[in-house]
């Protein structure tokens, strides 16, 4: 066996238990466990779909500032569906998504639907630019230190990109860690539309 075989099949041993690690550690059930109001929340919700009715919590309050220096208060988001995104400027997944987040807020904004991003651990600079360069209309609180993911430490905000779907009745409807496709995002955003009002 040569040398160069030899470190070549150590690198790809390497990288697939790197990767085995990663996946272990954000798709697991146990993996992003936390509690909420004594509400147990054990893991990410499957894409594309809703936690069932019965078993939602209420969402955390939070505040903070949009990029623009607006001030904004999560009882703005009442009586909608709301998508929270947790995003950084920094996050190659984020751009990605982004795009696809636009397309869906265009289809769905005039049907009761609020998008609002939280760009974290970021400078406003780049955060700002990041939104004009992705066409993104919808707007974002500037948490830097992280402010508005702490409200959500019953649930597992603290992957970015994280995407939030609360009900109209304000209750946490689904939680999606990583990247989301935007068909995904459509059917869970479809799903909940298509409930009843409290």
């Amino acid at each position: 066996m040569s040398r160069a075989f030899s470190r070549r099949t150590a690198l790809l041993a390497a990288v697939g238990a790197a990767s085995t690690l990663l996946i272990s550690c954000t798709v697991g059930e146990d993996a992003a466990a936390g509690s909420a109001g004594g509400y147990e929340f054990t893991g990410p919700t499957p894409t594309a779909t809703v936690i069932e009715e019965s078993r939602r919590a209420p969402a955390p309050t939070f505040s903070g500032d949009l990029l623009d220096g607006t001030p904004f208060d999560s009882s703005a988001l009442a009586g909608e569906v709301a998508v929270i995104n947790f995003w950084g400027s920094w996050c190659t997944p984020c751009r990605v998504e982004t795009p696809e987040f636009q397309a869906v807020h265009a289809e769905v904004a005039d049907r009761g639907v609020q998008f609002l991003g939280i760009d974290v651990e970021d400078q406003r600079q780049l955060a700002i630019a990041f939104t004009e360069d992705l066409g993104v209309a919808y707007p974002s609180v500037f948490d830097p230190r992280g402010e508005a993911a702490l409200a959500f430490r019953g649930f597992p905000a603290n992957v970015v990109p994280t995407t939030i779907l609360l009900d109209r009745r304000g209750q946490v409807a689904a939680v999606y860690t990583g990247q989301v496709r935007g068909e995904d995002l459509r059917r869970a955003v479809e799903l909940l539309l298509a409930e009843t009002a409290a």
